[in-house]
């Protein structure tokens, strides 16, 4: 085994802790680790990303199904409307530039960290193990629309799974967070299913070295549900955000022309030191107050 493929291996492990703990994370963090690590270019990396993710979310089902956190009606419901988007992303996707892909890409991840940071809304209230039975109707015509439009992005770029699955199952049928968590495992891996068909009839996989990361993502996953409810929630998804932000970040100064990565860097540096000097030195910093709304 190469150095390059063990490390691989290791972030793919990180990556399946971080989809069993938080219900999302899988492609937004498993794109860059092929594109940047494994050398893949941006079109395999995004189908085979759709790959890992559809399988090890399939097997995080089974771990939260067996403690009550699946609603398989609702999940069924909005992961049919999700396979129907995806797929067609994913055939749009094959056809699409690297470089409009990663940019796009880029963008979600930017996109879906500050909604992090704002925090995730609509989690409804359960009963004391957080799995609680009350939940409202499901609106039919809304979930197939979000779940749709969902689908497109997650098969186009490969991302925007679960931390838009999550809000929109709290949201639309009053789910209770670690409940939404598992049932969006279930439409991940229904979307990520249609998506991975989509790109496969345009873009070459390796399959060797699929297996190999799905494995370990695989592991990672089937850890990360044990340690589900051990870690505290808020500060995990604090901490991931501010994560995916930079790594975002990253992707999209990567995609710049050279002769403007380095002044893009220095304002983004400036912006960031006196963005975390206002964070921390200034109580009534808007900064503060924009991350702390609920």
């Amino acid at each position: 085994m190469t150095p390059t493929l063990a490390l691989v291996l290791v972030l793919a492990l990180l990556v399946g802790v971080s989809l069993g703990l938080l219900g999302g994370g899988g492609s937004i963090l498993t794109v860059p680790l092929l594109v940047y690590v494994a050398g893949m270019d941006a079109k395999e990396a995004v189908a085979t990303s759709l790959f890992v993710v559809g399988v090890t979310s399939a097997v995080g089902v089974v771990g939260h199904a067996r403690g009550g956190r699946v609603r398989w009606r609702t999940g069924a419901l909005f992961g049919a409307a999700g396979m129907a988007g995806a797929y067609t992303g994913g055939l749009a996707g094959g056809h699409l530039p690297g470089l409009v892909l990663l940019v796009a890409f880029a963008a979600m991840m930017i996109v879906t960290a500050v909604a992090m940071l704002r925090g995730r809304h609509g989690a409804a209230p359960g009963t004391g193990d957080g799995t609680g039975s009350a939940h409202r109707r499901l609106p039919v015509r809304r979930a197939l629309l979000d779940g749709a439009v969902v689908g497109l992005v997650t098969g186009l770029v490969g991302a925007g799974g679960g931390f838009l699955v999550v809000p929109a199952l709290a949201l639309l049928g009053g789910l209770p967070m670690p409940v939404a968590v598992g049932t969006s495992l279930l439409v991940i891996a229904m979307k990520s299913t249609a998506g991975f068909a989509g790109y496969l009839t345009t873009v070459p996989v390796d399959w060797a070295l699929t297996a190999a990361v799905t494995s370990a993502a695989v592991a990672g996953s089937l850890a990360g549900a044990k340690l589900a409810g051990r870690v505290p929630a808020a500060a995990l998804s604090r901490a991931f955000a501010w994560f995916v932000l930079a790594v975002g970040t990253f992707t999209l100064l990567q995609q710049a022309p050279a002769e403007l990565r380095l002044p893009a860097l220095a304002v983004l540096a400036s912006l960031g030191t006196g963005a975390g000097l206002c964070y921390g030195l200034v109580a009534r910093c808007p900064l503060r107050r924009a991350v702390h709304s609920s």
